[in-house]
């Protein structure tokens, strides 16, 4: 059997506690909320403080909100086409295309924590969203989606109504810093004041991008006092975002990377790239497993017959994990190969993940984890082919 050496962290549990408490007062404010939401008014300002109290005590920089829950569109452009979407899912959205009466029915109602721009915040946020219970009526979502189906309906600010559907955009891209300036112009803007204006810059983004990716791609949003010179609606946004990330990344968002290393023969590494902590927020548990295999080449690449385990090795691995880990980097040379998995140290999948582990034939399998919210270990390893990757 594989020996396993596991060097283990303690986490904080205040987080996991605040989580906790807050699913034990929903009940209580349950209701006021959903009254809020219906007739479209502020919850009361007793039932609003003790929200924020709650939210507040997971992380100090959370904010929240309560609006209808999200209508799904059922569209083609809603598919997960990532590579580590589960098959069953994917089939479920191919056929509600068909059949979009599945799409509806759902919850009538969103409660939605806003961890802005703070890492810390989001990895609480969707922690706070998976310890969530089941509730008929209600969505419980930890950041805010885009929302394109406002970018056309009229918003009251500061005195004033504006049409959202009047606004039109400018994007450039900063191939610098991989990042998207935008600009954001509306006819009203004559009319706001500067903080108006800069807010409302922020909303539209908001709106066509949703909050995490706004965080993963804008650099600088500016409100425009003239309509720009190649206006693009907002709900173009999200295609640009797409091929900012087809542009900086590999095939299906992973990069594979070749190279020789003195007597150890060749060495290829698939590493996720782009990657940025907004893409899996939950995933803290840092997991590293070296895999030894028997049957190689002149160059100690795996030969058929190893190569073939691997791969079996790894669909295992990947059913046990499901949507709680996720592979984050491979690397092959000199008779064994490293992988360096995150998980979710709140699903309790590790020792599943172990379980599968100690039926390779091949040779002693090492482990080791730690928790790793920073993603320290992945950056540390990624390190020196950062010239590779562009960077």
């Amino acid at each position: 059997m594989a020996l396993f050496r596991r060097r283990r962290s303690t986490d904080s549990t205040d987080s996991t506690t605040a989580a906790a408490e807050f699913w034990d007062a929903w009940p209580s404010v349950r209701e006021a909320l959903a009254e809020a939401v219906e007739s479209d008014r502020p919850a009361p300002t007793e039932v609003s403080e003790r929200v924020t109290a709650l939210v507040q005590a997971i992380h100090p920089d959370m904010g929240w909100e309560v609006g209808p829950a999200p209508e799904p569109t059922g569209g083609i452009e809603d598919l997960d086409l990532s590579v580590d979407v589960d098959p069953n899912k994917l089939l479920e959205q191919l056929a509600a295309l068909d059949d979009p009466s599945r799409l509806t029915g759902g919850p009538a109602h969103a409660l939605t924590l806003r961890p802005g721009t703070s890492e810390e915040a989001r990895v609480q946020s969707e922690r706070w969203a998976r310890s969530a219970p089941d509730d008929d009526q209600w969505v419980f979502q930890p950041v805010r989606p885009a929302d394109h189906g406002s970018l056309s309906s009229t918003l009251r600010w500061d005195d004033h109504e504006l049409d959202l559907s009047h606004a039109s955009v400018s994007i450039r891209v900063d191939h610098a810093t991989g990042r998207i300036d935008v600009g954001v112009y509306h006819p009203d803007n004559m009319f706001l004041s500067e903080e108006t204006r800069r807010r409302l810059a922020e909303h539209v983004t908001l709106l066509a991008l949703g909050e995490d990716d706004a965080v993963r791609w804008i650099g600088r949003t500016a409100a425009l006092n003239e309509p720009p010179l190649d206006p693009l609606p907002p709900t173009s946004m999200p295609a640009v975002v797409r091929q900012m990330a087809d542009m900086l990344g590999g095939v299906g968002g992973w990069v594979t990377l070749q190279g020789r290393v003195p007597l150890q023969g060749t060495m290829e590494v698939l590493l996720r790239h782009p990657v940025t902590r907004r893409d899996f927020p939950a995933f803290t548990l840092f997991v590293h497993v070296i895999v030894p295999y028997a049957h190689m080449d002149e160059d100690r690449s795996p030969t058929d017959e190893s190569a073939s385990a691997l791969e079996d090795l790894e669909t295992r691995i990947t059913d046990v994990l499901g949507d709680n880990g996720t592979l984050f980097m491979r690397q092959t040379v000199g008779g064994r190969r490293d992988y360096r998995y995150y998980l979710d140290p709140d699903s309790g999948v590790l020792p599943e993940f172990e379980a599968v582990l100690t039926e390779w034939p091949e040779g002693e399998i090492r482990l080791r984890s730690r928790l790793d919210p920073s993603w320290s270990q992945f950056d540390a390893a990624r390190r020196p082919f950062r010239r590779q990757l562009g960077e």
